[in-house]
């Protein structure tokens, strides 16, 4: 810009200033336009000329476009100081004082004031974990802002979380609507649940499915009791609607485009600036789901071509699961042979810790694609390759595997691989929970495999046939099912387990598995289950009642356990009464106190650095855990005074032990109650080491006698007797006050 123009514009800039009022926005623009140094003069000029005329809103205006020419020129502090002498208005002057001016960049602070002017009473306001709400009042001396929320009346917020945490509504929101016209949102819902769903991307952004579930339960539109109907009535427009794109994966956000695709000469060239290897797989992807492909001019062609190629380099040793997908497409789309028989021989090598890439490309892969990994490895050599599918086909992820058998069903080598793999001690988890989960019996997955035994089959097929034949029985495989369902597992083996122990609790499943049975393997599967100690105990014995529902014959081999009974908790009258009097004086002194000191601190203002508040709300926490241990301990304890112990024969609460010790010296002990407690007196709790050591045991026997180091020698019992009229007296005995 040369001088003459500078000098025009800074003319035109001193004759605005001598008219108020001032065009705010045409003078921004000739300070945002001329060189810096001058701007910074001129803006700092305009600013004083705000405050000798009191104006906050022009003054306001001036600092939210020219924040960076102000600070450099007066800094934060200036900035406020000079848009206090604007107002006398009070809450304006909290808001001043309350968004930091002096503590952040002044491009912060002046988002932070802006934002809380917007949030006068009676504005709409957003919060992520409210929904929408509506400003009631702001309290400016405690620097508060009220809101009520739907599911929240009267929330307060301090300045700085309603900065964090709020923003101004926009009147096209979903949640706007719903307040301003619930009729509109119920009819959407009722008759048009696709044009809801856009509303819904339109207010919250691109969203996955589960967090669009998520939202729709939290705001009330959808109960999650009927979200699936509804999206199944959504999903099908949604599909056909050019705007939305529906991802594979449930965890991948849907898309709303703000118009439908064309797939003109524009979206070819932005295809052809696409870095990103989703990105460009996504969108040749879409170009294949409306049948654009197949009619690809050479200019076109060379440009899908081009940028798959790109992609696939991009994901190389990055993501072995988006270079599978991006090869499949390539091969697909019949593109660069070369390039895709590269692409399937790296999948087969060897990546991170000594595996093959293939397998780790499958346990992220969708589900829907981990059949064409399958058919896209062996493309080339099904023979050849196949063998080292099957060598590994324990380490493979349940999709996969389900894959890999379902595409060489009819192959006897696979056959002969699964039999040797269930033959084994320990099957892999993943192919016992394929065969059991997917089939009610056995018997459809071995006819399913077996479908050219001798009685069906095809001529030619005898091999087919033998390959599947060898299958073990299957009482071997619910062997395996009841070892995969006992003890802890983790990662894959554990999401099995989890399966196994739905199907075994499946009351149908249960019952079609019985009838596959002979008498016999019934009562072997019946007892081995039985015998299984690491199942959940309610779920055992469940399962086994259910057993002998099904069969009744196999009641009669139900092992019948044993009521353990239950031992009674009990304490002496004195200790009981110390535990009560303390529990009194926590609820009746302590709790309120705390109360006091937490309203106290409330008074010393924002409680997010207020350290006294913080400081006695930890307090109150810790008071409430003891409040609810003492409470649950005066419930289940007993208090007793032993009058019935007369003359024991054996060892037990209420009774005095004397015992002689490996050294030959002698001990008198006083056993009573779990909270008794008093080594001067020789009385000790039912609950010690030492006491259930020597519960129960008569004169003349010998127990294990711990000292204070941990080590162990040999008592004995020399004599048992009542207690004596001391100790009688001292349980009856009142505490003195806690």
């Amino acid at each position: 810009m040369d001088k003459k123009t500078v000098e025009e514009m800074e003319a035109r800039f001193e004759e605005l200033l001598q008219q108020p009022p001032y065009p705010v926005d045409e003078m921004v623009e000739l300070i945002k336009n001329v060189p810096t140094g001058r701007g910074e003069e001129m803006s700092a000029k305009l600013l004083g000329k705000f405050v000798e005329a009191s104006d906050f809103d022009g003054a306001f205006k001036l600092v939210y476009a020219c924040f960076d020419l102000l600070g450099s020129r007066l800094q934060g502090i200036g900035v406020r100081d000079a848009l206090k002498k604007t107002t006398r208005d009070r809450e304006i002057l909290s808001f001043i004082d309350g968004v930091g001016f002096d503590t952040r960049v002044l491009k912060e602070a002046v988002g932070r004031l802006g934002r809380l002017l917007s949030f006068h009473k009676g504005a709409l306001v957003l919060s992520a974990a409210w929904g929408l709400g509506e400003v009631k009042s702001i309290d400016y001396f405690y620097r508060r802002v009220m809101v009520d929320f739907r599911v929240r009346k009267g929330h307060q917020l301090t300045y700085d979380a309603a900065c964090e945490t709020l923003v101004l509504a926009p009147e096209n929101h979903i949640l706007v609507t719903q307040k301003a016209d619930p009729d509109r949102i119920a009819m959407m819902l009722k008759d048009a649940p696709a044009e809801f769903v856009k509303e819904m991307l339109r207010s919250f952004g691109d969203m996955p499915i589960t967090r669009l579930e998520e939202l729709c339960s939290q705001h009330g539109f959808v109960k999650q009791a009927n979200w699936k109907k509804f999206w199944e009535g959504a999903r099908g427009d949604l599909r056909k609607d050019k705007c939305v794109e529906i991802p594979t994966r449930r965890a991948d956000p849907i898309h709303l485009k703000a118009a439908a695709e064309d797939y003109g000469d524009m979206w070819f060239k932005a295809l052809a600036q696409q870095r990103d290897p989703k990105s460009i797989l996504s969108s040749v992807r879409e170009l294949q789901g409306v049948g654009r492909t197949k009619a690809l001019d050479d200019e076109t062609r060379a440009i899908v071509a081009e940028r798959l190629a790109f992609a696939l380099k991009a994901a190389r040793g990055v993501d072995d699961a988006l270079y599978a997908r991006i090869a499949f497409c390539m091969d697909d789309l019949k593109l660069d042979s070369e390039i895709v028989a590269k692409a399937r021989t790296y999948l087969w090598e060897k990546g991170l810790k000594d595996e093959e890439r293939y397998l780790a490309a499958a346990r992220t892969l969708p589900a829907r694609e981990t059949g064409n990994l399958v058919a896209f490895l062996t493309a080339a050599d099904r023979e050849g390759t196949k063998k080292q599918l099957f060598a590994v086909l324990p380490q493979m992820c349940f999709p996969l595997l389900s894959e890999t058998l379902a595409y060489f069903r009819k192959d006897a080598d696979c056959g002969e691989a699964v039999a040797a793999l269930l033959r084994q001690p320990s099957a892999p988890a993943t192919l016992v929970t394929l065969i059991l989960g997917r089939h009610d019996s056995h018997e459809e997955f071995y006819k399913e495999q077996r479908a050219f035994a001798a009685r069906e089959a095809v001529p030619g097929e005898e091999k087919v046939a033998k390959g599947w034949e060898c299958l073990p029985d299957f009482i071997t495989l619910l062997t395996h099912a009841i070892a995969l369902g006992e003890g802890k597992q983790g990662g894959e083996t554990l999401r099995m387990q989890n399966v196994i122990r739905r199907l075994f609790a499946d009351a149908k499943w249960l019952e079609g598995i019985f009838k596959q049975l002979k008498p016999a393997d019934q009562a072997l599967f019946f007892e081995r289950f039985q015998a299984s100690i690491a199942w959940d105990p309610s779920t055992h014995h469940l399962i086994v009642v259910r057993m002998t529902h099904i069969v009744p014959e196999l009641a009669a081999r139900q092992v019948k356990k044993e009521e353990v009974k239950k031992i009674e908790r009990i304490t002496s009258l004195r200790s009981y009464a110390e535990r009560q009097a303390a529990y009194e004086k926590l609820v009746k002194v302590e709790i309120p106190e705390n109360t006091k000191r937490i309203e106290f601190a409330k008074s010393y203002g924002d409680l997010s650095e207020n350290a006294e508040y913080q400081y006695a709300k930890d307090e109150q926490r810790a008071l409430m855990q003891k409040e609810s241990v003492l409470q649950k301990d005066l419930n289940e304890v007993k208090a007793v005074d032993f009058a019935d112990v007369v003359a024991p024969t054996v060892v037990c609460p209420g009774s005095m032990v004397t015992i002689t010790t490996a050294a030959g010296s002698e001990l008198v002990y006083t056993i009573l109650g779990e909270w008794d407690n008093d080594l001067d007196r020789g009385v000790i709790s039912n609950k010690t080491k030492l006491a259930l050591n020597m519960l129960g045991k008569s004169v003349g026997e010998t127990f294990e006698l711990p000292d204070a180091e941990g080590n162990v020698s040999v008592a004995t019992i020399k004599a048992v007797s009542a207690l004596t009229d001391e100790v009688r007296a001292w349980i009856k005995e009142t505490p003195a006050a806690v």
